[in-house]
Formats: structure tokens, sequence, C-alpha cells
């Protein structure tokens, strides 16, 4: 069963089983609404929960869990990430990805053909995504995630293709 990273926990909230869920995923209303399942990933292995109650509150998502009502039960799973599990993933339209499809995958510029390293990071601003692109013994490089920059995605062979603008 494949799992995807939708958040981690990042402190409790009150006393009444709450905790703070800072969202890793494009879809935070979908991923936490009441009834859905979560699998929190623990130095004790993972656990599959259910979510009782699901609110945005500022940055965070204040999220409770079925059978967990008091600080006690949930103060184990601070630091801990959420995931979802493959079944619960929504299809995309066209040229939309999932950040798990992009991490991995080779750049190549298009001027050069040269393969400059590997997306290691996505990275979500505001303005648009910048993608982490690690090559061996270089420093890393920054990418907009915008037309001009990322020309095509090829999932199937593993590779993304770049322009690479002067200010790059």
């Amino acid at each position: 069963m494949a799992l995807y990273k939708v958040g981690k926990i990042v402190n409790t909230h009150g006393i009444r089983g709450e905790v703070r869920i800072v969202p890793t995923t494009d879809f935070p209303a979908d991923r936490f609404k009441k009834n859905q399942s979560l699998v929190i990933q623990s130095q004790q292995g993972n656990v599959t929960v259910q979510i009782a109650t699901a609110r945005q509150h500022k940055q965070f998502m204040l999220v409770s869990f079925v059978d967990m009502e008091n600080i006690n039960d949930v103060e184990q799973y601070k630091e801990c990430e959420v995931f979802v599990t493959d079944e619960l993933q929504q299809g995309l339209p066209d040229n939309e990805y999932y950040y798990h499809e992009i991490i991995g995958l080779n750049v190549i510029d298009n001027a050069t053909n040269e393969t400059l390293g590997q997306v290691s990071e996505i990275m979500p601003l505001p303005a648009n995504d910048v993608w982490v692109v690690r090559a061996q013994g270089e420093e890393d490089l920054f990418l907009p995630f915008i037309a001009d920059v990322v020309t095509d995605i090829d999932l199937d062979a593993g590779t993304a293709k770049v322009n690479m603008l002067e200010e790059i």
C-alpha cells in the first residue's frame, strides 16, 4: 500500500485531543474532513486514524480523531507526518502533477540536452512552486515551476525538460 504525505503534526491544540497539522497538500479541504482516514507515521509504526473534526486555523488544520478525545491520546504524535493511502488519491487534470510524481525526475536543459540533476524537493511559494534540483558536486539549483522554464514533463521517461533563464 503506497502512502502519500499530506501534512505534519506540529503540536497539540488545547486539551480535547486536537492536533495542529501543517498541510503539505494542494487539497487540504478534501484531505482533512470528517470521517476521512489518515495514516500517522510514528516511532511505534503506522497508525490509521479517522478524523472526527477538522477546521482551518491560520496556516494550520486543527484536527481531532475518533476515540482520541484527550491531549494525552495525541501528544505522542507531535512531529509525526500524516499520509493518505493511494486509493484516496484524486485524479488530476492534464498537465497537473502530484509532488511525489515530480520529485525524483531527471531535469534536462533544452539548450544543451545535459542532465542538470534530480528534483529533490518542491517548495510551495505564493507566486508558484519552486523545484530544488540537486546535482552531484554542485550547489542546488532552484527552478520556478512556470511555463517559460519547465517546458515538458514525461513521467514515463522520468524526465522534465527546462529552459534555463539568465536570472537563474
